[in-house]
């Protein structure tokens, strides 16, 4: 019997040990999808605010775009010369080169496209501080990051399942896609409108249900051990949170940004 309690005992010690490591990991791994995630944002953040630097002067010349706001030869290039529509969807292709080829590269060099994806995206971005003011722009930024982080934090604790919802909200995005085409013709301000703020619960909701996501996908490998898989499962946990973050950030300040 004494022989039967040690044994009980040592398996229960080698399952808590267990999941204390299993613990430890999944911390360990949020901070490396959280921290890729924050570099990501501020490179953003410093390529879109030098960028439009570089594009705008208070110089007069033709190309006028608010109180004592000019166009550089720069700005008139990326902004108004047909490779504005690069710039636009050059961010885009990143998203699905990565996606497409992430089992392909090493996690290091999954790291260094993101940040390459993260500056093309800081340059798409730099137009808003031609139509909105500085000051709206770092406030709605605080507020998105600020909504960023309950939401994230909700998902990583809840015991709630969130799959069914992540399907019903991906079924939303498109629907919202669509709508966004449309829109592109109609010019409909009252569409814009709802757009806006449909947009922002489909990408708060997606902040919760992606980091639960990342969470579960940890939980679920960690048995392997395969360190360099866990590295691209974070960059790319990170690539999702930022694109939430991005995204639920634009529809913030579509609906409360002080325009020029």
């Amino acid at each position: 019997m004494a022989e039967f309690d040690t044994i009980r005992t040592t398996a229960r010690t080698a399952a808590g040990t267990r999941s204390a490591q299993i613990d430890e990991g999944l911390r360990a791994h949020m901070n490396k999808v959280y921290g890729t995630m924050s570099v990501g944002m501020l490179i953003t953040a410093l390529a879109a605010w030098a960028i439009a630097g570089l594009a705008v002067t208070a110089v007069p010349n033709a190309y006028q775009v608010g109180a004592d706001k000019y166009l550089t030869d720069f700005g008139v290039t990326i902004y108004t010369s047909a490779l504005r529509w690069v710039i636009m969807f050059a961010p885009l292709a990143f998203v699905f080169g990565l996606s497409a080829m992430i089992n392909k590269l090493s996690a290091a060099t999954a790291q260094l496209v993101f940040y390459a994806f993260a500056a093309t995206m800081g340059l798409s971005l730099s137009s808003i501080f031609l139509v909105y003011t500085s000051t709206s722009i770092a406030q709605v930024f605080l507020i998105t990051a600020i909504a960023f982080a309950g939401l994230s934090l909700y998902g990583y604790t809840t015991k709630k399942d969130l799959s069914a919802m992540g399907t019903f909200l991906m079924m939303g995005l498109i629907g919202l896609i669509v709508a966004m085409v449309v829109n592109i013709f109609l010019q409909s301000s009252a569409m814009t409108f709802a757009i806006s703020a449909i947009g922002v619960l489909i990408f708060a909701g997606l902040t919760a249900y992606d980091t639960q996501k990342i969470k579960t996908t940890y939980l679920q490998m960690a048995a392997a051990g395969d360190s360099e898989w866990l590295g691209k499962a974070a960059i790319m946990g990170a690539l999702s949170l930022y694109l939430d973050f991005i995204n639920m950030f634009m529809f913030l300040l579509q609906l409360f940004g002080n325009r020029e």
